[in-house]
């Protein structure tokens, strides 16, 4: 793609496009002399370029481009042009009440209102820099937009506590939630469109001690389900993984904190198993991704379809393959028991540390061992860890607080590969995120444990002698070969 200075464009210019009401059919890139260069991707933008040209007494010179060139483009512009206009200068603003499910906030104008503008310009900007998730709150008498990059949150704007209610009532209006409580917590959805892109959003408010606080999660529906070495497995743990799910039946359970990529792998290897002789369904909380060729089924607790109902149900329809969004409790953890009981591959997941403690969990939630013992065929722990920047990594030696920590586990690293921030990665040094696993199939050895109702490190010990390593091992091999850092390995595996 050409690099074009888009700070060069003139002000009346970039003035006249952002006040133009179809602006997301169209982008100004440059001006040459008297020429208004504009990159469209539809002929249908060509009348609107020349009105624009017409406006500001100047010829125009259309190059038409494809969506992969003219979507970044348009929204690297956007960013750089709008001007904030903060709602500090007028929180009495009327709200715009206009429907908003699936509105394409690339064509949102100056002539929003000012609180409107504010949160469609955060939602913009959170999706066109990869955030998975946006925080409204106040803390310390200021009200902060915070975004989550790479797993890590981010102050990117720092407002008057006075528009915290304005704020807070435009998102409740998206996402179809009640206006006026703001005593209790509420969930709500909607959806927006990002140039080429639909975005859905799950917002979340609180209520706390110096205000209600919203939490929205952004789900990109058009982004690709990665496959198993995306993810970052080793190429031994990817040849052991898929020689499990071809599995007739049994549970594959894949545990890790929220936010961690567990449903992310289960999506992966269901979409090496999809083909017409198989019936694949999901119950999910949310559906994040459709895949083709399988039967997704979205919880919905007011209705009556919850996680066990579905697998219940999902029993009664033929299936070969079932995956649980999560194991929340026994009767989940039952249902999916007998599921792989009655033949059926089950594949789920459970917030646990790591691998071997899955299994004590699941006992303690009160599946029998002999049940857990008979299902159970592997279980898969996992973290992600951020990606040194490419653009401003180099060598430098270890801190020694952090050389303190890797000695204590008779590891030895004199330097690293670290990121020392740059604009290309938002100045932390970081870029991009990949998976460290464990991986623990269940041998008979395991099973004999399992009824037995070893303890966790004895699991552990169990699976440290069969030759499987660790995360934090497998977060090592990253340091060593430079993709990450040991602060970064140690971040998200001390437990």
């Amino acid at each position: 793609m050409t690099d074009f200075d888009l700070r060069s464009l003139p002000r009346e210019v970039v003035s006249a496009y952002l006040a133009f009401p179809q602006r997301n059919e169209f982008v100004p890139v440059s001006l040459e002399k008297e020429s208004i260069l504009v990159l469209t991707i539809s002929p249908k933008a060509l009348p609107l370029a020349d009105h624009l040209a017409w406006k500001l007494g100047r010829t125009i010179r259309t190059e038409m481009v494809d969506e992969n060139t003219f979507y970044p483009v348009l929204e690297q512009a956007l960013s750089l042009w709008e001007e904030d206009q903060d709602s500090d200068q007028d929180e009495g603003s009327t709200l715009d009440d206009r429907e908003v499910s699936g509105r394409d906030l690339l064509g949102w104008s100056h002539e929003d209102a000012p609180i409107v503008r504010l949160v469609n310009k955060a939602l913009h900007q959170a999706i066109s820099q990869g955030a998975s998730d946006i925080h409204f709150e106040t803390q310390d008498k200021s009200f902060l937009i915070r975004y989550r990059l790479d797993g890590e949150l981010k102050t990117v704007r720092r407002l008057e506590q006075a528009v915290q209610a304005t704020v807070l009532a435009r998102i409740k209006v998206m996402g179809h939630m009640d206006v006026a409580e703001s005593r209790i917590p509420q969930d709500g959805r909607f959806q927006v469109r990002v140039g080429n892109k639909d975005i859905d959003l799950r917002v979340s408010t609180m209520p706390t001690l110096t205000g209600e606080k919203a939490v929205l999660r952004i789900l990109d529906r058009s982004k690709n389900v990665l496959s198993l070495p995306e993810l970052g497995l080793e190429q031994e743990d990817i040849e052991l993984f898929r020689g499990v799910t071809i599995s007739p039946y049994g549970i594959i359970l894949v545990t890790g904190p929220t936010g961690s990529g567990k449903t992310t792998t289960l999506y992966a290897a269901l979409s090496e198993l999809t083909r017409e002789s198989l019936n694949i369904m999901t119950v999910e909380d949310p559906v994040e991704y459709h895949l083709p060729g399988v039967n997704q089924v979205q919880v919905n607790r007011a209705a009556g379809v919850t996680f066990a109902g579905a697998v219940r149900g999902f029993l009664r329809q033929d299936p070969d393959i079932i995956l649980v969004g999560e194991i929340r409790d026994y009767e989940t953890a039952s249902t999916a028991v007998q599921a792989s009981l009655t033949g059926h591959l089950v594949l789920t997941t459970l917030h646990t540390n790591d691998a071997p403690t899955a299994i004590t969990r699941l006992l303690e939630m009160g599946i029998e061992p002999f049940l857990l013992a008979s299902s159970m065929i592997m279980v898969l722990g996992q973290r992600l860890v951020r990606i040194n920047c490419p653009a401003c990594s180099k060598k430098e030696p270890v801190s020694p607080a952090t050389l303190s920590m890797v000695e204590q586990k008779k590891q030895s690293f004199s330097t690293q590969v670290k990121g020392n921030g740059c604009d290309e990665c938002l100045q932390s040094g970081y870029k991009g995120r990949q998976g460290i696993f464990e991986i623990m199939p269940v041998t008979e050895t395991l099973r004999s444990m399992m009824v037995r109702k070893s303890s966790t490190g004895e699991l552990r010990s169990c699976m440290r002698s069969s030759g499987r390593r660790s995360m934090f091992e497998h977060g090592l091999s990253l340091v060593a070969r430079g993709k990450t850092t040991l602060e970064e390995v140690l971040r998200v595996t001390r437990f």
